[in-house]
């Protein structure tokens, strides 16, 4: 069984790799900032630029398609008659399970 002088003896020996080893566990792994944490952050800030990115390309073709749709009144009609099933009167729709995947 190890004693309390032995331990002291170690550490006393090897106060410098004691030192270091107890920074690297800090810094690596018990810190709040941890090199762990750091990389769960990381992670998580890629992911949300490319959420980002994806609405802002949907908010790009959203706002062309209403640009198309103010000005156009044959676009207006296309869209509300692909997105929303809408149709002329005396006029029958016929709606496939493939079409609205």
């Amino acid at each position: 069984m190890v004693t309390l002088k032995e331990t002291g003896r170690f550490i006393s020996r090897y106060k410098y790799w004691v030192t270091l080893g107890i920074f690297l566990l800090v810094i690596g792994v018990l810190d709040e900032n941890s090199l762990i944490q750091r990389f769960a952050h990381k992670r998580e800030i890629s992911k949300l630029n490319a959420e980002i990115e994806f609405y802002r390309k949907q908010y790009e073709e959203d706002s062309k398609m209403l640009k198309e749709i103010t000005s156009n009144k044959e676009a207006l009609e296309k869209v509300a008659r692909e997105k929303y099933l809408m149709k002329k009167e005396n006029e029958d729709i016929f709606i496939f399970e493939e079409d609205l995947k």
